[in-house]
This record gives C-alpha cells, sequence and structure tokens, in this order.
C-alpha cells in the first residue's frame, strides 16, 4: 500500500513540459522508409534530385508517427518539395485536416555525382564514403552541395518555417536525414556529424526561444514503431 502509494505521488508529482512564453516548437520527422536505387529523378532548376516513393513499411511508419504527432496541439505542417516527405505526411493530414505548406529549402543536401546512386556506393562501400565519413563533410563528393551551402540553405529554411507560427505555436516539419542532422547541429553548435542518420519517422524536437536562439529537446525518437 505504501509502495502504491509513493507510486502515485510521483506519477503526480511530474510537471508536463510548456513551451517557454514567446517560444515556438518544430517537430522534426524524417520520411518513411523508400524505394531502395535511381529511377526516380524530380528536375529541380539546374539540379536533378533523387525522388523515390515510399514502400509499404514506411506507409506504416507514417500511420504510427501519424496516430502519435495527432495528440499534440499542431497549428502548422511543413513538407520538402520531394514525394516521400508528402507521403508521410499525408496519414498526419488526414487526422488533423492541415494542409501542408511546402519549404522547398528544407530539401535534403544534393549528393553531387552521388545524388542518384548513393546507396550503391556505400554497399560497394566506396574509399570516398570512409573518407567522408572520417572527415565528417560531403564536400568529398564530387560536385556534392557544399556543406557551408547546405548549413545556410536550412537556416533560411527554419527561418521560413518560423514565420507562419505564432508565439506559443507548434509545427512538424517532415523532412530528410541531412536535414535533421543540420537542425540538431546548429542547435547544439556540435561537429558536423554529431547527429548523423535519424532513422525513418524518427521525431526530434527543436525549441526557438523568444530572443531568437535555439534549442534541441529531443533527438531521434522512434518509441512510436
Amino acid at each position: 500500500m505504501k509502495t502504491d502509494s509513493l507510486e502515485k505521488r510521483a506519477i503526480g508529482s511530474q510537471q508536463r513540459y510548456a513551451l517557454p512564453v514567446g517560444a515556438r516548437e518544430i517537430i522534426w520527422v524524417r520520411h518513411g522508409s523508400t524505394v531502395a536505387g535511381g529511377g526516380y529523378i524530380l528536375p529541380f532548376g539546374e539540379l536533378t534530385l533523387s525522388d523515390p516513393p515510399l514502400v509499404p513499411e514506411g506507409h506504416a511508419q507514417a500511420e504510427a508517427v501519424a496516430k502519435r504527432l495527432s495528440r499534440e496541439r499542431i497549428s502548422q505542417i511543413f513538407v520538402t518539395p520531394l514525394q516521400r516527405t508528402h507521403q508521410t505526411a499525408a496519414k498526419l493530414v488526414d487526422l488533423v485536416g492541415i494542409g501542408p505548406v511546402v519549404i522547398a529549402e528544407l530539401r535534403e543536401a544534393h549528393l553531387g555525382d552521388w545524388e542518384h546512386e548513393f546507396y550503391e556506393r556505400a554497399a560497394a562501400q566506396d574509399p570516398l564514403l570512409k573518407r567522408m565519413l572520417i572527415e565528417e563533410s560531403w564536400d568529398v563528393i564530387p560536385n556534392a552541395e557544399r556543406m557551408q551551402s547546405f548549413s545556410a540553405r536550412i537556416r533560411i529554411g527554419v527561418e521560413k518555417a518560423l514565420s507562419h507560427l505564432a508565439e506559443g505555436a507548434t509545427a512538424v516539419a517532415f523532412v530528410h536525414a541531412g536535414t535533421i542532422s543540420e537542425v540538431c547541429r546548429q542547435a547544439t553548435q556540435s561537429r558536423p556529424f554529431g547527429f548523423f542518420a535519424p532513422e525513418n519517422t524518427s521525431v526530434s524536437r527543436l525549441v526557438v526561444h523568444a530572443d531568437g536562439h535555439w534549442s534541441l529537446r529531443s533527438f531521434n525518437d522512434v518509441s512510436h514503431l
């Protein structure tokens, strides 16, 4: 009886997190699992972007994260131009009735000569991949988007997302592994690959405070899977 009473007291004493006054929150969700390999291409200005759709497992992941996030007080949903983010967001869009806003700047890093064959190169253990991981930079990949340019683009994308949010609001952004990693890096000032490879439909939370500074509440939460 005494133990039961202590457990109830412990549960009752736990205070739920609340956004600080004037802050806004963006919940970052990586897209679901996709079709492997090339053949799915989106023309994007002078670039062609790898644009594979979700596989059935990816749709199941999307449904699981949508059920979880539908309990949040969401005021906006963001996606990138790539179909895997639209498909992952679709379940949540249906549940909460909020149409997504496309923010092009939040798309994945462009991998230059490897854009449509990254996973094949990785499977073949290309020496450049090992060098990329050691140096923590995509700059070693021929014609890849420069790390500095990618960082600046993501910052612009986050600011565009924030422009849609009132103080105290929460949004969900369905994006990509590289995007989430860079947001987390900027929030914590970590080394370049300090938040490398978040999992499919993982949840990470960024709080932007009234004075403009960023703080990371969580990273790579997949408890819904």
